[in-house]
């Protein structure tokens, strides 16, 4: 005889130990997540720990449809999540986003998590010799004499060796990215005074995920294709931004030059008096490539 699902969630807890069921529904900033509880708890003294095993779900805030809520960075939460599945990391090659992922780490108490997203001993070593030579006479002395001061010349040496191999292996990154809009506009006799000439709805990008990321960052909408791998092309990204000229500066900042461009319009009347202004909606398209 099946059970209902009022007995079947009572068998979970039971089984648990916890006033939770087993299967949990999240809100985060908007992004809607389905775990385990057990997932959840992996982590003792993490927030969600405590969240999902020190208190009781009637404790705990809620949206409308009864999904457990949290304020919080919605695209950046699954790999908060990913972590807590197996206490392992693996991130898309050319992540920009890695140090605001150390500061959700650091608000879900995830210690280990928060030391991984650190940044490297090389950059920490390069710091430390950047005090070492501003520091006294006798410090400057002390850290260029002996086999001390070998060791750190050839640490400083191998440093920028590995920057300028890094800065080499990004120069080589070519490839092309497509931004695209759709716009809208009025023509007739107000048109010198018309505030919304060039009303952009959206701004699109097309192209390898890998080099969308490198150049847009943060400011990439990724959540219509949120688990693109880095080596795939996708046409469902776009801006959080609505100006064109701030996505051709980021472009060119990173060494993308305009390549082609096309337009296409159509025109229609507001009513079926002619005298009307007219509305062109035009779509158009840039063609952006790094050599």
């Amino acid at each position: 005889m099946a059970m209902t699902d009022t007995e079947w969630g009572s068998s979970n807890r039971a089984e648990s130990g916890s006033s939770f069921s087993e299967i949990i529904e999240l809100n985060v900033g908007g992004q809607v997540y389905v775990t385990r509880h057990i997932t959840l708890v992996a982590v003792p003294d993490s927030l969600l720990w405590t969240m999902f095993s020190k208190k009781a779900p009637k404790d705990l805030a809620r949206d409308g449809k009864g999904r457990y809520f949290l304020d919080r960075d919605g695209f950046l939460f699954r790999y908060i999540l990913d972590y807590l599945r197996d206490l392992n990391l693996v991130l898309p090659d050319y992540f920009p986003e890695k140090s605001r992922l150390q500061r959700e780490a650091e608000f879900f108490q995830l210690r280990d998590l928060s030391k991984r997203l650190s940044p490297s001993m090389s950059k920490e070593n390069s710091i430390n010799e950047e005090i070492c030579q501003s520091d006294t006479e006798e410090g400057a002395l002390q850290c260029g004499t002996g086999s001390s001061g070998v060791g750190m010349e050839t640490l400083r040496m191998m440093t920028a060796m590995s920057s300028a191999r890094s800065q080499s292996l990004e120069s080589r990154k070519s490839g092309y990215i497509t931004i695209g809009y759709r716009g809208s506009y009025n023509i007739g006799r107000d048109i010198q005074t018309d505030a919304k000439f060039r009303r952009v709805a959206r701004i699109t990008v097309c192209g390898k995920t890998s080099l969308a990321k490198e150049v847009f960052g943060d400011t990439l909408n990724e959540s219509r294709d949120p688990d693109r791998p880095p080596e795939k092309y996708t046409s469902r990204y776009y801006l959080k931004f609505n100006f064109l000229e701030q996505a051709f500066d980021k472009l060119t900042e990173v060494g993308f030059h305009l390549v082609a461009c096309s337009s296409t319009g159509t025109c229609a009347y507001t009513s079926n008096d002619p005298n009307e202004d007219k509305i062109w909606t035009s779509y158009n398209e840039y063609v952006f490539c790094r050599d």
